[in-house]
């Protein structure tokens, strides 16, 4: 059996008195299904990847717990009862029976390894740079060199932040702002970054 994540120990430690059972027997039986299966934090719930890809997550909320296996190609009929293929698990006795489960999960697993997959977007194109930027970038030697290092990404973001505004005013204030950011090797959402 693989390793066993300390998270998800704390998250179902915290779950609802009628729920920690629930999440335990849906643990083993996800390794059971699949005993290579990694255990990570996905979107602040419990999840399970297999073959670098999410296999399932399960959560629980007040009334009642769910199980997702991601991107099922079969459904259990009990979808429209809340959130999840096996709808809202209040008790054990909700669950389907653990072979079937089983059978669930490794199904999903299998399919999941024979599809194809996704093919990337086409990255998106370059915004053309306003001009007042452009002149404010020229102005900057070191400003300069780093707008060109960053990745388009960032590029786009103060384009399109730029580009945003309105008033001239307001515009001449962003691209101010902007070269002064860029100097310091920021991108534009700096402030939202770990």
């Amino acid at each position: 059996m693989s390793g066993r994540d300390p998270r998800i120990d704390a998250f179902i430690a915290k779950a609802q008195p009628f729920a920690q059972p629930i999440l335990s027997h849906l643990r083993d039986l996800i390794h059971r299904a699949c005993p290579d299966v990694e255990e990570a934090i996905k979107w602040g719930r419990p999840a399970f990847i297999n073959d670098g890809r999410i296999l399932a997550v399960f959560g629980a909320f007040k009334s009642h717990a769910s199980l997702t296996l991601w991107k099922m190609g079969e459904a259990t009929g009990r979808e429209e009862e809340g959130m999840g293929q096996f709808g809202r698990l209040a008790s054990l006795a909700d669950l389907s029976p653990d072979d079937e489960i089983v059978a669930l999960i490794r199904a999903t697993a299998s399919a999941r390894e024979t599809a194809p997959p996704r093919p990337k977007p086409a990255p998106r194109p370059e915004l053309p740079v306003p001009e007042e930027l452009a002149a404010g970038l020229a102005a900057a030697p070191k400003a300069q060199a780093t707008w060109d290092a960053f990745a388009p990404s960032h590029r786009r973001e103060y384009v399109e932040w730029i580009g945003e505004a309105k008033r001239p005013e307001t515009r001449a204030q962003r691209v101010a702002q902007a070269i002064e950011w860029i100097a310091e090797g920021k991108s534009r959402n700096w402030k939202y970054q770990r």
